[in-house]
């Protein structure tokens, strides 16, 4: 089990850093827009764009290489399809709770990788998470992309929840 801390200097750039080691980071391109870069603490950096005429699919680009993809399904989830390495596996990443509001990234068996709680600072009108992970996640050789991407997929939750209510 691991904790990370998740702080965004402004609405457009989060840091996420695990015992104040700087994991890696997520920077979207201008405000309501789903583009984003992510950057691991080894310098690499990722692509995150939508596809389609609705901008539905989110895809994570390694250069023109598509090494991941999601979309929300009709019942609120964030369906993720991951091609590392020729392996592909699924994801399920959902909102939790009414008012303890929290997130959780599962497996296709439904066992639970991840817990990422949101929490608003009203002084600076910034979010800033707290990722609880299982023994199992960190074990995962592409966690740290895994990781930023439910981060990003919080972000696109609360967004697209925003703009229904709107």
């Amino acid at each position: 089990m691991a904790e990370y801390h998740v702080k965004s200097n402004n609405s457009l750039s989060f840091e996420i850093t695990k015992s104040s080691q700087l994991v890696g980071s997520l920077t979207y391109k201008s405000w309501f827009t789903f583009n984003a870069e992510i950057e691991t603490a080894e310098h690499q950096r990722y692509q995150i764009e939508p596809k389609g005429f609705w901008g539905t699919t989110i895809e994570l680009k390694n250069g023109e290489q598509v090494l991941l993809k999601f979309r929300m399904n009709w019942t609120g989830e964030i369906v993720i399809q991951t091609s590392f390495n020729g392996m592909k596996n699924g994801y399920v990443f959902k909102h939790r709770g009414v008012f303890k509001d929290s997130f959780v990234l599962t497996d296709q068996e439904g066992i639970e990788l991840l817990v990422l709680k949101p929490n608003l600072s009203w002084k600076l009108m910034n979010y800033e998470y707290q990722i609880i992970t299982t023994e199992h996640f960190e074990t995962f050789p592409n966690k740290e992309i895994l990781l930023i991407t439910a981060l990003h997929c919080a972000n696109y939750y609360m967004s697209m929840m925003v703009g229904a209510v709107i």
